[in-house]
């Protein structure tokens, strides 16, 4: 199997007989395990969803963003930065139940994008590769972002998650262990170009009619061994299409990741903090 450093479909987005309507949704809970209450802080001035919310907002593909909030106090935050929210159940047992949500009150969108709320840094170029790869893959139920992997303790970290794909960029299997195993190891497989080793990225596309038979869809059993619910659709028998980034996007899970972000940010906008 080759991989490749990028896939690029065959077709240019302008030669797609018709332009799927695409939106991108947010899904925000208000609690958090590691870093409580973590989309509402606010020590550069912004909430973090805020943040988040701005950086997909510069996608060109989709026609906007709204947040899928789980309980009011969310919502408010959002309205007073001028967002777009809706209310979701707080009884949704992931994010993608909440994206699903919405999905069912907006009927005339043909794509919803997944971006997680504690990515403040997204890139707009990577929301619009999720986008025009599904647009460009008539068989492709979702698509979704890889990375190479260049370091050998990522490689081997369970917490990166790695994907293997095909030519055509078609996922075949994504892993918390290194694969492809290496039955002989190199280092100089890290280096290799094409890259072999890819880490998943957790933005998903869906095309609106899967995204809402996804939940009904049973759990596979490779997809509790590993815990991730993406297993669930390959093992279903459905296409992934998979494009890759040269960077992974950062997400805030811990008080040292949003310290990180936050001088960051500082470094980028030459602006002092807001402490309370």
């Amino acid at each position: 199997m080759t991989t490749h450093e990028s896939v690029r479909p065959t077709r240019r987005v302008d030669q797609v007989a018709a332009r799927l309507r695409s939106t991108i949704v947010i899904p925000a809970r208000l609690a958090s395990t590691r870093l409580p209450q973590k989309l509402l802080l606010a020590e550069t001035g912004k909430p973090l969803l805020q943040h988040t919310y701005e950086a997909a907002s510069r996608a060109s593909c989709p026609m906007g963003v709204v947040v899928a909030a789980d309980c009011e106090k969310i919502a408010t935050v959002v309205r007073g930065f001028g967002g777009r929210v809706e209310m979701t159940s707080p009884d949704c047992a992931s994010g993608t139940d909440r994206v699903a949500e919405i999905a069912r009150k907006l009927p005339d969108v043909d794509i919803f994008v997944n971006v997680q709320g504690d990515e403040p840094e997204i890139s707009a170029q990577a929301i619009d590769l999720a986008v025009e790869l599904i647009e460009r893959d008539p068989a492709a139920v979702m698509s979704t972002l890889a990375t190479p992997i260049r370091e050998r303790a990522r490689l081997d970290d369970p917490a990166c998650v790695k994907v293997v794909f095909g030519q055509a960029g078609q996922a075949i299997y994504f892993s918390r262990a290194a694969i492809p195993f290496a039955r002989t190891w190199d280092d100089a497989l890290l280096c290799a170009k094409p890259a072999i080793y890819h880490q998943h990225i957790g933005l998903y596309a869906y095309r609106r009619d899967f995204l809402l038979q996804l939940a009904e869809l049973p759990r596979a059993q490779i997809e509790q061994v590993e815990s991730l619910e993406q297993l669930r659709v390959l093992d279903a028998g459905h296409r992934i299409v998979v494009g890759v980034i040269d960077e992974p996007t950062i997400g805030i899970d811990t008080p040292a990741d949003y310290e990180a972000f936050v001088r960051r940010w500082q470094s980028a906008s030459g602006r002092t903090l807001v402490r309370s």
